[in-house]
């Protein structure tokens, strides 16, 4: 019988417009966007739905993502469409562990907004970058960094794209070192700091003495998380995962290998874009990816999975 996971894109899938249908079309997907509203002093339609600048800073990105992923997937849980496991890249393993059981709605959203000010509060102080490396093996790559202080792999996207994160001048140097190693491009990324990376530590820790002010559920079905891209069954150590998670790599090749070994062979990504739905060609093309990004988007894939 198919496994079906439900998987939510990270901080750079954000754009204008987006969840605009949903709340025209959807009491549940309504109410998500108003009620981060007011509990949160934001506008988020404004937010959201309007041309902005807002929209791209790490502080107004996550929950603008977080609450839109949510209230599309109020929509999709009614339509009869459930998952057997959830993930995210890394700012969308909170839409996982909500859709798990793990924490309300509102718990995430109210959560993710302290997470997105502590990282750009960190961002800020350090002046750290990413860079995106194609064509590399995330082993080549720690080998030709591991002796680069200040360096380290953010994000193990798919083969043969990994991004690197750490202080601005030696990311700028493993750039050059890699590019004489066989990297096929090197491209620095439009963000705000180090993600990811042991210079925003103090934010994780900052973030985790807000988390230890949450009840957190009882999860349905397991979520498989960044750190160790390991199935969790209970949230016991989940608070502990989201601290170490704003500081370590996102393991999200090594997280869908890991769903497909158990069974899943449908993934419906569930947000803007198709990023995470192109990582997927490259880490196994043999599985079945769907996107929802768009009201119309949900008909169709509920049809064809339900």
């Amino acid at each position: 019988m198919s496994k079906i996971a439900f998987i939510y894109p990270g901080q750079g899938a954000q754009k204008c417009g987006m969840g605009k249908d949903f709340y025209e079309n959807s009491k549940l997907a309504k109410d998500v966007y108003d009620n981060a509203s007011e509990a949160l002093g934001i506008d988020m339609k404004e937010l959201c739905f309007e041309e902005n600048e807002r929209i791209n800073q790490t502080e107004y990105t996550q929950i603008a993502m977080v609450t839109t992923c949510l209230a599309m997937t109020e929509v999709i849980k009614e339509s009869g469409l459930k998952p057997d496991v959830t993930a995210g890249l890394s700012l969308g393993e909170y839409c996982a562990i909500a859709t798990a059981g793990g924490m309300s709605t509102m718990q995430a959203i109210k959560t993710v907004r302290k997470r997105g000010l502590f990282m750009e509060a960190a961002a800020v102080e350090t002046k750290g970058a990413m860079a995106a490396v194609l064509g590399m093996t995330g082993a080549q790559i720690e080998e030709v960094i591991k002796d680069i202080d200040g360096v380290s792999i953010a994000n193990y996207n798919c083969p043969g794209q990994i991004v690197i994160t750490g202080v601005k001048e030696k990311v700028e140097e493993a750039n050059a070192l890699l590019a004489q190693n066989g990297a096929k491009r090197t491209q620095m990324l439009n963000v705000s700091g180090a993600f990811h990376s042991a210079l925003i530590k103090e934010a994780g820790d900052n973030l985790y003495e807000e988390l230890k002010n949450i009840d957190l559920g009882t999860l349905q079905i397991p979520y498989v998380t960044n750190v160790t891209a390991e199935y969790v069954n209970d949230t016991k150590n989940t608070k502990a995962l989201l601290r170490e998670q704003v500081s370590s790599s996102v393991r999200w090749q090594q997280s869908i290998e890991n769903m497909i070994e158990n069974g899943v062979d449908t993934f419906v990504e569930i947000g803007p874009g198709k990023t995470l739905s192109g990582f997927m060609k490259r880490i196994n093309p043999n599985v079945k990816a769907f996107n929802i990004n768009t009201w119309d988007d949900v008909k169709k894939v509920v049809n064809e999975l339900c």
